[in-house]
């Protein structure tokens, strides 16, 4: 991976891998393609199967962003693994309701409840 175009950093919590997003909008096709990517090597390349996305950071995210995520969802079930987001502002969390993805996703209030889920 390279280091120098890294748009999510993360930390090791227990079993879990808690993912951050470097980017405050996740707009660029370009930068979701990189998410996208990074994203996908956790699950395929480094088995991690236990993923928590915190959102934090994020007051921007795109239609194609959230296509990233349903593809990851994917893979991570495949593995049988789960995938969890958390920390969803309101006007984020809306297009997840508008797009029903809050019945795919399991969205928590903060990062400890995600992590106590698994």
């Amino acid at each position: 991976m390279n280091s120098g175009n890294k748009r999510i950093s993360l930390e090791e919590v227990g079993q879990a891998t808690v993912v951050s997003f470097v980017d405050k909008k996740i707009l660029d096709e370009t930068n979701i393609q990189v998410i996208g990517t990074q994203l996908f090597n956790l699950v395929e390349e480094d088995d991690r199967d236990q993923l928590v996305l915190d959102f934090s950071d994020v007051e921007y995210l795109s239609s194609a962003a959230l296509g990233k995520l349903i593809t990851l969802d994917k893979k991570v079930k495949a593995k049988k693994g789960k995938l969890r987001l958390c920390c969803i502002r309101p006007e984020i969390y809306e297009v997840f309701a508008i797009t029903k993805l809050n019945k795919l996703f399991k969205i928590y209030d903060d990062q400890a409840e995600a992590l106590a889920s698994f």
